[in-house]
């Protein structure tokens, strides 16, 4: 059977796989500022991270029917057996701490006493750098007994500190390491009698920190506040974020994938301690930890704004600072330096749509006059001019929306997206820039719009339709693509749903003879070269256009990623096909439920 995670973590410190089969922590990771990416501490192939486990006379007992939960839709806890014992497991990652909690509860469900040990064995044996690619970090990794916390402690250096983690108990735990070619083992356990029906609870506290004084004190905070006292903190923070269709099961997805996106798609560096979004912070999606216009402003920031709007605001904020040198660059490290080159029209609007939406949601119009996001504004402004074609009235492109080459340099949809950020700007600053210009800025998002139509137009089995794309020469293609549908321009206010030729486009890509929309498969929404099955995105496209009942199917009976979006599914089971723990996607899908499906809190 196929390992199944089952992901948590906060602001600090993520937990993209927690073994549904074993119970453990196969890594954390870490956002690192200096290093531009992420961190993955990680277990060996054999032998995970962290591992609790449970001894009977000195004996192993095997953990056994586990059942997983999601408590409070973001919190893992477990139900298990283990030799007459009955036991509840969480992975608490509180919110605002440097670290986590392993809870283990057990309860003697047998007529005598029994001597039982608790504890946490694990292995140490690599450190990645993931910034799309997983590179091995060749640094010293070290073990220690520490007085800060009475246990060992784990260190990375690379000449001088990179990062440490440290495990912190209030019971008087017995504790062995060991190094060698494959890593650094350890094993921490307490010994105690369980009398029949008596019950016992063992807390690990892990902390995590520049070095080990920072790390054994981050655990020692968690300790000294207590396990209750963090849990209901960050159970009361979840609880005002959720939110409800009234269907309990599509809520689950809703929720899942909503905290998945607010903590694997944004966080905090530990080094800088400063707010950045990436693509996920799981090293199971492919490009992983790094950041996209796009992926952050579209899909991510409209589900966080809608829970958020702090922490909505901060992500503008990082926008407008670190990332706008390079705004419209296919994509970028964490510091907003150059990572892939490639110009991409829709990756420059996404800012100002972002903009838009926080202003229209919170109505802070003093967030305007920030001098990092009016100049910003400029800035794109300024760019957007450098890719107009007079003689067509269109933006070019270098890359589609899939960061794949484009065909034709002018995409009707990422020219919609150009009217619409064209169209806002000219209303957001309509009382602080002179008439002049705003009426340019008006008159410039008419331009582009009756440009699309006269140029983007096109006839298609007798039928007028929006063509993918166009260039100077009378060139087109029919095509669309998930990351960037022409379904969306009635979402983006470019055209009404009755709109002839949208219908009739829609028809056309969903047509049985289209080669990517899987129409009649059990699993059929649109998909396109780059992944060649139905995407999760196509299904939040789906729900913002109008096909809910549709869409809604697809989710209640697909498996994804074990309940979290992922890049596309196979179109006959429904399961992961490409693209894990996909974040942003994940935010996406969460904004479109909560868009289509009525949602309250």
């Amino acid at each position: 059977m196929m390992d199944k995670y089952i992901p948590t973590g906060n602001e600090f410190i993520s937990f993209p796989c927690i073994n549904e089969m074993n119970a453990g922590i196969n890594d954390f990771t870490v956002l690192h500022m200096g290093y531009k990416g992420m961190l993955d501490f990680t277990g060996s192939a054999e032998n995970p991270l962290f591992l609790p486990f449970v001894e009977i006379d000195g004996r192993s007992a095997a953990f056994e029917n586990l059942v997983w939960e999601r408590e409070n839709y973001w919190i893992p806890a477990f139900t298990a057996k283990a030799s007459g014992l009955a036991l509840h497991g969480t992975v608490l990652a509180p919110i605002g701490e440097r670290g986590f909690i392993y809870r283990i509860e057990a309860q003697n469900m047998a007529k005598a006493p029994v001597n039982a040990a608790f504890g946490m064995r694990g292995q140490w044996s690599k450190t990645i750098h993931s910034v799309n690619e997983d590179k091995e970090i060749l640094g010293e990794m070290l073990t220690y007994h520490s007085a800060w916390n009475d246990a060992p402690v784990f260190d990375l250096r690379i000449g001088t500190p990179v990062l440490a983690f440290a495990p912190m108990s209030a019971l008087p735990m017995q504790w062995i390491t060991n190094k060698d070619d494959t890593g650094i083992s350890y094993e921490g356990k307490y010994e105690h009698q369980l009398n029949a029906g008596e019950s016992f609870t063992f807390d690990l506290y892990w902390g995590i920190g520049f070095e080990e004084v920072a790390a054994a004190t981050s655990a020692k905070e968690m300790l000294r506040q207590t396990y209750d006292v963090l849990k209901a903190k960050t159970v009361k923070w979840l609880e005002a974020r959720c939110r409800t269709t009234g269907d309990p099961a599509l809520d689950k997805l809703l929720n899942v994938n909503l905290f998945f996106n607010y903590f694997f798609a944004t966080g905090t560096t530990i080094d800088s301690e400063e707010l950045v979004m990436v693509t996920s912070r799981s090293p199971r999606y492919y490009v992983s930890a790094a950041y996209w216009d796009r992926d952050s402003l579209l899909w991510s920031f409209p589900a966080v704004l809608k829970t958020d709007a702090e922490h909505a605001k901060a992500m503008l904020d990082y926008t407008f600072t670190r990332q706008i040198r390079n705004v419209g660059i296919h994509s970028r490290y964490i510091d907003g330096t150059l990572l892939e080159p490639g110009f991409e029209l829709d990756e420059l609007c996404a800012p100002v749509i972002a903009l838009s939406s926080y202003i229209k949601e919170t109505s802070d119009i003093a967030a305007l006059e920030e001098p990092h996001i009016e100049k910003g504004v400029k800035r794109i402004l300024k760019i957007l001019d450098t890719k107009y074609n007079s003689a067509l009235g269109l933006y070019e492109t270098f890359l589609q929306p899939t960061d794949d080459m484009r065909v034709y340099p002018y995409i009707t949809y990422n020219n919609a997206l150009v009217w619409r950020v064209l169209t806002d700007i000219s209303k957001l600053y309509a009382n602080r820039w002179g008439n002049a210009v705003i009426q340019g800025l008006s008159d410039s998002a008419q331009r582009v719009k009756d440009a699309i139509y006269r140029q983007c137009v096109r006839e298609y089995k007798d039928k007028r339709i929006f063509a993918w794309s166009v260039d100077a020469c009378g060139n087109w293609d029919v095509y669309d693509e998930p990351p960037g549908s022409l379904q969306l321009l009635p979402y983006y206010g470019f055209c009404d749903f009755d709109d002839e030729i949208w219908r009739n486009t829609v028809a056309a890509i969903r047509d049985p003879e289209y080669a990517y929309s899987f129409a009649g498969k059990p699993f059929a929404d649109i998909g396109c070269p780059h992944a060649p099955h139905p995407w999760i995105l196509s299904v939040g496209n789906s729900l913002l256009c109008g096909r809910i009942e549709e869409a809604k199917s697809i989710l209640l009976r697909a498996p994804l990623d074990n309940g979290i979006a992922c890049e596309s599914i196979d179109e006959i089971t429904g399961e992961c096909a490409t693209g894990a723990a996909f974040a942003t996607c994940a935010g996406f899908l969460a904004h479109c439920m909560i868009a289509a499906l009525g949602v309250r809190q």
